[in-house]
């Protein structure tokens, strides 16, 4: 491990925060073991490791979300013991957590807002919050409607909401948690613009974050954790993504991407067969009206989507946020609505609206969300994976103990989940091994066709391997794959096929050796240079 940065007197007096032997425990889980990290005012420091590694909890120890069992919290030069977010925060330090945690029925104004709003006579004057909040806007770029209500907006509109709360506050020390997992590369690079200019106002800000190419280029300082234990202190330029990884997880990973199975023949008649497939998320699409007389659009409507996957083939779904990626994947599923068009899993009907008839028939699907659309995070690891296949482990109607932990433990097993026993909740799990007990939950005997959508957001390299196995290991075992992600690298190397989505419909289909992240998002922007590729 290299010296401490706090061993260079120089550094400690440009320290604007610094953790002395801090430790904290949660039961028999030793989340951050005696962490010294110093971090340099008017800096970007990232903190990088494994899932689990003890990354969030630090942050969430300097922003008092929880105290520290021992050692010292310095900053500003002065001893602190925080034990609420309100007390970080009057002392200048925000969060931008990694969950988000917004007022779904409020407005974005609002939301901003929160607990520093501008009041007159007790009153909220909202003329004078909307008027900070265009101030807000010019100081950072972020264009986002003030007044729409947060749950009608995309996941990655919430993710801009979260920022503008933390530049809000006018802090001076500001964590960020995983800012990026939500964001396009577009939106990336809008992020890291805001973050340039908040360190150019002398902000500081600690930088959590699995993308390691961000940190290099990001992070004037970087801090290494594994196990909770602080491993690596270091400056980007002595690194790459590389050697961040073997520091992480303590030895060096195997390739990225598991060898690819061989693409199944096109001329095998289809497991998953979609045909005319319109849904709510189609640019252009008018929903018909109840009632007999229907006049017909005044403009014309977008066409249905089609597409085959093949047993043992995994297809990709590219596209920018926001161009219908997950509207498809769920309307052929059936947890959104399907407007028009069918969808059949090995010759068999589908129906629309139907998820326990998709599920019945063979059909899986891991949300984009494991938080607010897959798990159950106050349940058992057993109860989440056995859900589905309650059928399978009941006898009489009633539930049969033995048969549904054997069931739980094998496909556990088989998931690589670690972190707990079968009856652990599983919000006590790293977001890996949360990630993967979805997995679990439906690579299970009569699977046909696994539906997984951004299945390795949030979670580390070692994760993210194991992810990409199963990913394999499921079209190898004769799975027809459906994948959606905003990892270009991913799609290219783990697809046989990509289909890039804009405005709803299908623009390209590429497979190699014409699969490539350049040609992906020429198709994903729609620049002229693409349309001349399109046959």
């Amino acid at each position: 491990m290299a010296d401490p940065q706090g061993a260079d007197p120089a550094r400690q007096v440009a320290a604007h925060l610094e953790l002395r032997g801090v430790s904290k425990r949660f039961g028999a889980t030793q989340a951050i073991d005696c962490a010294d990290i110093v971090i340099r005012r008017g800096s970007v420091h990232a903190l990088v490791g494994e899932n689990g590694a003890g990354k969030s909890t630090v942050g969430k120890v300097i922003s008092g979300v929880y105290a520290a069992d021992s050692g010292s919290v310095i900053f500003n030069g002065r001893r602190h013991r925080f034990r609420s977010p309100r007390q970080a925060f009057a002392a200048g330090i925000t969060a931008l957590a990694q969950e988000l945690a917004l007022v779904p029925d409020r407005s974005v104004v609002d939301n901003v807002f929160v607990g520093v709003e501008s009041t007159r006579w007790g009153f909220v004057a909202r003329k004078d919050m909307l008027q900070r909040f265009r101030s807000l806007v010019e100081r950072t770029g972020i264009t986002i409607d003030p007044t729409a209500i947060v749950r009608t907006l995309s996941v990655a509109d919430q993710q801009w909401v979260e920022i503008l709360r933390a530049v809000a506050r006018r802090a001076e020390f500001v964590i960020m948690d995983e800012p990026s997992a939500r964001l396009s590369a577009q939106e990336r690079g809008q992020l890291h613009r805001l973050i340039g200019a908040l360190r150019d106002q002398q902000i500081t800000v600690l930088f959590i974050s699995h993308f390691l190419d961000e940190v290099l280029e990001l992070a004037d300082a970087i801090t290494v954790m594994r196990d909770g234990r602080v491993v690596r202190h270091t400056e980007p330029a002595s690194e790459t993504a590389g050697s961040l990884v073997d520091a992480m997880i303590g030895r060096e990973l195997e390739a990225n991407f598991p060898p690819k199975p061989p693409r199944p023949d096109p001329s095998q008649v289809p497991v998953l067969r979609v045909r005319g497939l319109q849904h709510a998320g189609q640019k252009g699409f008018v929903a018909p009206r109840s009632g007999r007389s229907e006049s017909p659009p005044r403009t014309p409507q977008p066409a249905g989507l089609a597409l085959d996957v093949h047993a043992g083939e995994i297809v990709g779904i590219a596209g920018l946020v926001g161009s219908g990626r997950t509207e498809f994947v769920r309307s052929v599923y059936g947890a959104d609505t399907a407007l028009a068009g069918d969808v059949q899993v090995a010759g068999r009907e589908v129906g629309r609206h139907r998820p326990r008839r998709a599920i019945a028939l063979g059909m899986g699907l891991i949300p984009e969300s494991r938080k607010d659309q897959g798990l159950v995070m106050d349940r058992s690891l057993r109860e989440n994976i056995s859900l589905p296949h309650l059928r399978v482990v009941t006898r009489a109607g009633l539930l049969a103990g033995n048969a549904e932990r054997e069931f739980v433990a094998t496909a556990a097993s088989n998931a690589n989940v670690r972190g707990g026993t079968v009856e652990t909740p599983v919000r006590l799990l790293s977001g890996g091994n949360q990630q993967k007990s979805l997995f679990a939950r439906w690579m299970a005997p009569g699977l046909k066709v696994l539906i997984a959508d951004e299945p390795t957001r949030g979670v580390d390299v070692g994760s993210k391997r194991s992810i990409y196995d199963l990913l394999m290991t499921a079209a190898r075992s004769g799975l027809a794959v459906l994948l959606v992600s905003s990892e270009l690298e991913e799609l290219v190397g783990l697809c046989h096929r990509v289909m890039v989505m804009r405005e709803g419909r299908f623009v390209a289909e590429l497979s190699h050796p014409d699969l490539d992240e350049a040609r992906i998002l020429r198709h994903a922007f729609g620049e002229k240079a693409a349309a001349a590729q399109i046959s």
